[in-house]
């Protein structure tokens, strides 16, 4: 039946509720969105969001990366984690998350605040495929690449560099192009040459990004090259010709014979050999009137009375037969042992062989290098504890055995100034000078008290010194407890100078190397360039002279019994910020530092100093060759001591005079 001109209205009209019924969502969603978000854009490619596939994602893919919109990471991430849902009623896309009795919570993708509660079966989740997921995947290490944050473009590549692939290597070098940043682009030019060793597909391309890799000792190249000479065990009746080999293996010699033939057995080209608990199996199996195979039970508890019952078995065909030595050989001979790259390339494995090898000579150095820093920072501890030790040992001829309570009072006296001063750097220039004070007065009131009686009498002094140690480590146990308290460094020292991925040293090491020097430069002033320091040298020399002259001795040696003592304390301070302060960390360093007088030269501040570098270099050395055995290396370092001041009784630096002649 025709239509009327004046139902043709009508009929329009219905259609178009029709097809609005059928389609809501995508022009509703339209609608709502705001221009210029996120979600507007999402609304443009809502099919191919809500129902990606590896045709189609591109298109979304390249929208986002041109739009450069707020939340655009966050929603490829969640993208790719299938954590994005698409609401049924209008088609508009929310991350979600479960609330309570069932219900889901939505967060709007452009704002971050919760969009409602709904349910289950009102949303859909959209579960993009693993094709697609890896084209978002590939979006977003291009998207970060490209991120106007420069650390989030430096995370980026930090992120590619601990997990290479092949696929990342057109994206990076896309995004070197476009980089201002010289740093960062020097560093994306970096792990793309690295990318193009590891995975890239064109083996001149490999070598050349090898060859640029000679004499590299980073991390992470040196992970690239050994990855690139990883080996795995073959066998074959034959050398293949395809192989990239590094090394064939002969039985007997670099391959142990047994190792050979369970690599046989493991492949299913040998019988597997018998073992203990198989033979032990077999015997417990064939057990017949208190015998297996004629052999008595009571026998069986050697090898020998084992193998020789198995044998008997094996004989009446009981038990399978034992792989005896000279089947092992004639089943080993038939086959070629070898070792062979898992890399095919061999002009790659050659550029990585000889990079590796020019980089392990670099490390060998950097590692000598490293163990010399080691050294001296070791030396200049035991310089610092030594050297006041060196001064009253050198003048005075005392021994004092509490010299390691100064320097526990010292360390003591840092902790309690951080009670009162919470800043570290100001409490550490603090201290500094009032452990100086506080141990130059107790060495001081020790000399006069108890010292100025014994100096003609040593091993009364040794004793009385002892007990007086004892004494201090009691009276710091009463006062602290015996608990370890911190001695924190300012923040300035917390870290660490690093001069490469090989050599490091921590900075409050550092510090106490230079605060060794300037004690050196003070100590080298005050007894070269002072009349406090002619004086002492006098008396070292001659005292009865020095006494003629209008020197009080008695005086002379206060001061500088006091001046040990007050650099001991100092010393204390320094030693805390790294070890442990407790009661008795003076009694770590006793021994060291007589060890370093001693060998140095008593009385000498460069002696002590030669002494301290000795014992320094000498036991970084000896852990070196022993490593993790300190007990070892300290007990090896007295014998060598022994045996130097057998040639050398009055130590390196030698002193005349008084010192000299005692």
């Amino acid at each position: 039946m025709p239509l009327s001109f004046r139902t043709a209205p009508v009929l329009a009209c219905l259609i178009c509720l029709c097809l609005a019924a059928l389609h809501p969502q995508p022009l509703a969603a339209q609608d709502d969105a705001p221009q210029g978000t996120l979600q507007a854009l999402l609304q443009t490619h809502q099919e191919e969001v809500a129902r990606p596939s590896r045709n189609s994602v591109a298109l979304v893919l390249d929208a986002l990366l041109d739009a450069q919109l707020d939340g655009t990471l966050e929603f490829l991430r969640l993208w790719q984690d299938r954590e994005v849902y698409e609401r049924d009623a209008d088609g508009l896309f929310f991350y979600a998350r479960e609330g309570q009795d069932r219900m889901l919570v939505l967060t709007d993708i452009d704002t971050g605040e919760e969009a409602g509660v709904i349910g289950s079966r009102e949303i859909n989740q959209i579960r993009p495929n693993a094709g697609v997921r890896r084209e978002i995947a590939a979006a977003l290490v291009q998207f970060e690449l490209s991120d106007p944050d420069p650390a989030r473009r430096l995370a980026a590549l930090e992120a590619i560099s601990r997990s290479p692939d092949p696929e990342q290597i057109p994206l990076l070098a896309a995004a070197i192009e476009g980089e201002p940043d010289p740093a960062i682009r020097e560093r994306k030019e970096r792990v793309l040459s690295l990318l193009i060793a590891r995975h890239g597909s064109d083996s001149a391309e490999r070598v050349a990004a090898i060859e640029a890799l000679t004499g590299d000792i980073s991390t992470e190249a040196r992970r690239v090259l050994n990855q690139l000479l990883q080996t795995q065990a073959g066998i074959a009746g034959a050398l293949p010709e395809d192989a990239n080999i590094e090394r064939v293996r002969s039985p007997g010699d670099d391959l142990d014979l047994i190792t050979a033939y369970d690599r046989l057995a493991d492949a299913g080209l040998a019988p597997a050999r018998r073992g203990h608990n198989a033979i032990r199996d077999a015997l417990r199996a064939h057990v017949a009137n208190g015998q297996v195979g004629g052999v008595a039970l009571h026998r069986l508890s050697t090898d020998e009375a084992r193998r020789e019952a198995y044998r008997t078995l094996e004989e009446a065909g009981l038990v399978p037969p034992l792989v005896t030595e000279a089947a092992m050989q004639a089943a080993v001979a038939q086959y070629v042992f070898f070792d062979a790259y898992v890399e095919p390339d061999a002009a790659v494995t050659d550029a990585a062989r000889d990079a590796l090898d020019s980089t392990r000579t670099k490390i060998g150095i950097y590692q000598a290098f490293g163990l010399t820093l080691d050294a001296l920072s070791l030396a200049s501890i035991f310089f610092l504890a030594a050297i006041g030790l060196a001064i009253t040992f050198g003048v005075m001829r005392v021994i004092n055995m509490a010299h390691g309570e100064f320097i526990m009072m010292g360390a003591y006296t840092g902790y309690v100034v951080q009670l009162f001063i919470p800043n570290y750097t100001f409490s550490l220039a603090v201290a500094l000078p009032l452990a100086f004070a506080i141990t130059f007065g107790a060495g001081v009131a020790m000399e006069r008290l108890v010292i100025r009686y014994l100096y003609t009498r040593p091993l009364e002094t040794l004793l009385a010194t002892f007990g007086i140690s004892i004494a201090l480590q009691q009276l710091a146990k009463n006062i602290f407890g015996t608990q370890a308290r911190p001695l924190t460094a300012p923040d300035w020292l917390a870290g660490s100078v690093v001069l490469n991925d090989i050599v490091s040293i921590s900075s409050i090491r550092v510090a106490i190397f230079v605060l060794a020097l300037m004690f050196l430069a003070m100590l080298v002033v005050i007894l070269q360039r002072t009349r406090l320091g002619l004086e002492v040298r006098a008396v070292t020399q001659n005292p009865g002279m020095a006494a003629s002259m209008g020197i009080n001795p008695d005086r002379i040696n206060m001061l500088t019994f006091g001046l040990g003592s007050g650099i001991a304390g100092v010393a204390g301070v320094a030693i805390g910020l790294y070890a442990q302060v407790t009661s008795e960390m003076g009694a770590n360093y006793i021994v060291q530092s007589f060890m370093t007088v001693v060998v140095g030269g008593v009385g000498s501040v460069f002696g002590t100093l030669a002494g301290a570098g000795l014992i320094g270099f000498l036991q970084k050395g000896i852990e070196w060759f022993n490593p993790g055995n300190t007990l070892a290396a300290q007990t090896y370092m007295v014998l060598f001591i022994i045996l130097f001041i057998q040639f050398r009784p009055r130590g390196i630096v030698a002193l005349k005079g008084r010192a000299a002649g005692d």
